[in-house]
């Protein structure tokens, strides 16, 4: 096992690798930006080391500086968590040359997933179902149009390198090919280094299903079953819960069988996901392969009982998986809400600034991934998620209402949260009878009058200014019994001391 491993992130999955760290005895290093001096995984981890101004692509996306904490520190590994350099195929690569173990896959099959159209190939040899469109790369408009006479509309125009909602547009007609084929090309080129584009057919309203996978150095996969990622805003995953309510048991050991399948043509190696796509008739399509730990982790380790990042690091360090698949099994139902530093009433525009308040729910079945604490500042810099809220329930229902219950008592001033519109989608009639996919959001949210997000809004501000005003009558009548009490007993003190130091004699002479 490693004795020392330095952590290439931040916020709450730093945090988590770290907690993993201690709990296997094993020192970790922390880095970060100026921006971050303060933060919370700097707090937890053993060493800290700073890397750069607040940009992450002078920080945390800056390899050479990374590498040279690892090398100073002795570090024997590198854990990437998600985001910034997890899916860098450069990266992993470097940390191999300096003698630096990676904990991922190896930089050729991070190389090969990220390629969107040679993962596609590889899928489909093996006999995978994918998405129709392109065999290869289009260079320009017309090599666009031409296929797409091929597959039909509505079609996907993407980033070969693309992820994270970045680098796609929904094309409808021809005449919307050049706008969205310049668009595409440019957030591409700006957001991986690669303009490169391919299309796919659009499937109408899919469901969004992702199948875990964990493999070791010896040949040996098996699947953590699936996760329900449909609930989603610009391509962005906000909820997410295990298992996925779309799949019987038929559907659910035929996925991950192919799941399987298509972690073992690549030889993987470590912890991964392959996402697909869930037609209304119950037909799945690949999507794409996710070389890294997910977001979503802890509702699959919450349901199956296994620590995936703890995992991670002895699979990294050489050890066999213990687990054959017949031993994993869901037990209950997980879900996940994303936390973000965000104010839905004004686009989801990001929130940045000090949290003056934090209170965390708790109870049976609540799990809190949490990157700030109360008094920490959110930077501007990062993505806007702050934490991580995971509840069990024994079936899906109980999950839910606990979940509503979990979202009332969290409590986060001094910034404005997403936490009303999880609220909102977990009282959603569709949500809790599981019949929504990847437009839900598109389709209900957009005709929401303004105050329904926050359906008792003016009941509760109501009610904190009654609060506040009795308040502050309790406080200016507490003062005024103060100030009363003061003067009443500064006279009675006068009054004793006239009486011992002036003497009052009567007519007769005498002290009295």
């Amino acid at each position: 096992m490693f004795k020392r491993i330095l952590i290439a992130n931040r916020g709450e999955i730093a945090v988590r690798i770290i907690r993993v760290c201690q709990d296997l005895d094993i020192e970790s290093v922390a880095v970060y930006s100026e921006a971050d001096r303060d933060a919370l995984h700097v707090k937890y981890a053993d060493y800290a080391y700073p890397i750069g101004p607040p940009p992450s692509v002078q920080s945390y996306l800056a390899i050479d500086r990374i590498i040279d904490v690892a090398k100073k520190t002795r570090a024997e590994a590198i854990h990437p968590g998600y985001g910034f350099l997890a899916e860098n195929g450069e990266f992993a690569r470097r940390c191999q040359e300096s003698g630096i173990v990676f904990i991922g896959p190896s930089p050729e099959v991070i190389e090969q997933m990220g390629d969107k159209v040679r993962a596609r190939a590889i899928m489909k040899a093996v006999g995978i179902p994918v998405v129709p469109g392109s065999d290869g790369v289009l260079n320009s408009e017309e090599e666009v149009t031409r296929v797409a006479a091929t597959i039909g509309y509505p079609f996907m125009l993407k980033a070969v390198a693309g992820g994270g909602g970045k680098g796609l547009r929904l094309v409808r007609s021809p005449r919307e090919i050049p706008s969205a084929y310049r668009a595409v090309r440019s957030e591409a080129a700006s957001s991986f280094g690669d303009s490169r584009l391919y299309i796919e057919r659009y499937v109408e309203r899919p469901r969004h299903v992702e199948v875990q996978i964990l493999a070791d150095q010896y040949g040996k996969v098996v699947h953590l079953y699936d996760r329900e990622c449909s609930i989603q805003r610009r391509h962005q995953k906000i909820i997410e819960e295990c298992p996925g309510p779309a799949l019987d048991y038929k559907l659910r050991r035929q996925i991950g069988r192919i799941a399987i399948q298509g972690a073992r043509a690549v030889r993987y190696v470590g912890v991964g996901t392959l996402e697909f796509l869930l037609d209304r008739a119950k037909n799945f399509y690949f999507l794409e392969m996710n070389t890294r730990l997910q977001v979503e982790h802890a509702v699959t380790e919450r349901v199956v009982g296994i620590d995936l990042v703890k995992a991670q690091i002895e699979v990294a360090a050489g050890a066999y998986l213990p687990w054959r698949q017949r031993h994993i099994s869901p037990t209950g139902h997980a879900i996940e809400c994303r936390i973000y530093a965000e104010d839905p009433e004004n686009d989801f525009m990001p929130c940045p600034g000090k949290i003056e308040g934090l209170r965390l729910p708790e109870g049976v079945g609540v799990r809190n991934d949490c990157g700030v604490y109360e008094g920490a500042e959110v930077p501007i810099y990062y993505d806007p998620m702050i934490a991580k809220l995971i509840i069990w329930g024994e079936n899906r229902v109980e999950a839910i209402l606990r979940m509503r219950r979990a979202l009332r008592e969290y409590q986060v001033r001094g910034i404005k949260t997403n936490i009303p519109f999880h609220q909102w989608i977990l009282r959603h009639p569709r949500f809790m009878t599981g019949d929504f996919n990847t437009a839900f959001i598109d389709d209900e949210y957009r005709f929401l009058r303004k105050g329904e997000l926050y359906p008792h809004k003016d009941i509760a501000l109501a009610s904190a200014a009654i609060a506040a005003l009795q308040r502050e009558q309790e406080r200016a009548l507490r003062l005024l019994e103060k100030g009363a009490a003061e003067k009443s007993n500064w006279r009675e003190a006068g009054r004793r001391v006239s009486l011992r130091s002036v003497p009052v004699s009567s007519g007769r002479g005498r002290k009295v």
